[in-house]
């Protein structure tokens, strides 16, 4: 059954613009549309998961989506909103990165079914690498006149007098190529449809320029607003740059306090773009979170929702776990439970030492791990008030004076976390 693709769309903030006729053609019947996603690395960020979200959206409402990796395109480089082109890369880690990026996008989107809706991944280097610069400015650079293609923002603001860096003929032929993928899928899948952020509006109008013009036919094109923070900062990077789906780049834990974190403003918006959630469950969510807004229901629930689709439901109990160590009444046994990189994670920025290991197996004082050895309290003297203070842990457990850190306290068999008072941290490392 067909639902209405541009009104679940719409109510969710997820349209920017919708070529005229657009919305009566995915009514007809099932029609297939695509996005195109960049492979110059094995992971995709969170910058491409409003795409993403496009085209899952598009397969539950009865479309067929087709997710193109940009192969060629990607050795080329976008002018639409950058300054520098991209590095070649080799056919070899270009098939790579695309089977990476496949495995991410299957946690959206379903390639396996036997459905007529089935999504299909294709890299449009597949099509573009036996095509002769000849034949392609023949067959298809003749139909275009230099005069549309100057029309284009993202060329006009390459070119104008306020840029330094002016723009390749290789770049200025991007919205030629991929208004031949276009085309070419409109061919070859009877794809109708190009989707993408709303600076592709020029890319994806070039596309549907040629299939008129070339063959005849008409292409349509939906693109959906450029998500940006309510503070003015970037959307998808965090202090440590691109937040990944890849846990090896971005941990399963960092990637749920980066929801988490979000302004009230922005997880009402967020969690509407980046969830399946239905209009009611949101708008209830919202009510409950306007009651008591200190509680973080919508941040919460946007975290979870979306740790769980890109990562799976263990990660998600296990990034929640992990972050009640800082702020809730963990024990020892929850610490041992995290892996290095969520323990790292965790405790980044918390000031560390290193502590041989052998003076770990023989059963290291907790004076002097605190004082001498450890450095985390000034003083023996110090150390010994702290500890007749009852205020300080080990591993989240209070100790006494005569108190020895030994191999059955190690996190990991690298980490021991020592604690003072409720947020005075210190983990000592062991070498």
């Amino acid at each position: 059954m067909i639902k209405n693709f541009v009104e679940e769309l719409t109510w969710r903030g997820m349209i920017h613009t919708v070529m005229p006729g657009a919305e009566e053609h995915l009514m007809e019947s099932m029609r297939s549309a695509y996005v195109g996603f960049d492979p110059t690395a094995d992971s995709l960020h969170i910058g491409n998961l409003v795409p993403i979200m496009l085209l899952a959206h598009y397969q539950r409402c009865g479309h067929r989506p087709v997710a193109l990796v940009g192969g060629a395109t990607g050795m080329i480089g976008d002018p639409s909103g950058k300054s520098n082109e991209r590095n070649l890369l080799d056919e070899k880690t270009l098939r790579h990165n695309q089977e990476a990026i496949k495995n991410q996008l299957s946690h959206f989107l379903d390639f396996e079914s036997d459905a007529d809706n089935a999504a299909i991944l294709v890299n449009n280097y597949d099509w573009m690498k036996d095509f002769s610069f000849l034949e392609f400015i023949r067959d298809v650079g003749k139909h275009i006149t230099v005069n549309y293609m100057m029309a284009k923002d993202s060329v006009k603001n390459r070119i104008s007098s306020e840029s330094t860096e002016g723009m390749s003929f290789t770049e200025f032929t991007y919205q030629l190529v991929q208004g031949y993928d276009f085309l070419h899928l409109y061919k070859e899948k009877d794809c109708s449809i190009q989707m993408g952020g709303s600076d592709q509006w020029g890319n994806i109008t070039t596309g549907t320029e040629l299939i008129r013009r070339i063959d005849n036919g008409k292409g349509f094109a939906i693109t959906c607003p450029l998500i940006t923070k309510s503070d003015g900062s970037k959307f998808g990077k965090s202090e440590g740059g691109n937040v990944w789906l890849d846990a090896n780049r971005t941990s399963p834990y960092k990637f749920y306090q980066y929801w988490l974190n979000s302004s009230d403003e922005d997880a009402e918006k967020y969690i509407k773009i980046f969830t399946f959630l239905t209009e009611s469950e949101i708008n209830d969510l919202i009510a409950e979170h306007q009651e008591a807004p200190h509680l973080r229901v919508l941040q919460k629930r946007l975290a979870e929702e979306i740790t769980t689709m890109v990562h799976s439901k263990d990660d998600l109990d296990n990034a929640i776990k992990a972050s009640n160590i800082l702020f809730g009444n963990s024990t020892s046994d929850d610490l041992k439970h995290l892996n290095e990189q969520t323990f790292l994670d965790v405790f980044d920025g918390v000031p560390q030492t290193e502590i041989l290991k052998s003076e770990i197996e023989e059963g290291l004082d907790i004076i002097a791990a605190l004082a001498e050895k450890g450095g985390f309290l000034k003083s023996n003297g110090e150390a010994r008030r702290a500890l007749k203070e009852n205020s300080i842990s080990v591993n989240k457990e209070k100790v006494k004076e005569d108190y020895k850190i030994t191999s059955s306290d190690l996190i990991n068999n690298k980490f021991v976390l020592l604690q003072r008072g409720k947020k005075n941290y210190f983990v000592i490392r062991i070498s």
